[in-house]
């Protein structure tokens, strides 16, 4: 029986809380900050928990 690989792009970017959540950190904080306020960017310096829709395909990617 074939075991499932580790997504490692994903694995990396995306990780689990210890409720079972899936957290990310927003996009969008790497360049062009200039343009940005102050207040975007701090709230993009922050993890998120990403929705409950979506976190089953991300668990299946992260074998978790």
């Amino acid at each position: 029986m074939g075991k499932i690989k580790t997504h490692k792009a994903s694995a990396k970017r995306f990780s689990l809380t210890g409720s079972g959540k899936v957290k990310m950190f927003h996009a969008q904080h790497r360049h062009n900050l200039g343009h940005k306020t102050t207040k975007r960017k701090r709230f993009l310096r922050g993890s998120a928990c990403l929705s409950e829709a979506m976190a089953p395909n991300i668990k299946k990617l992260i074998n978790k």
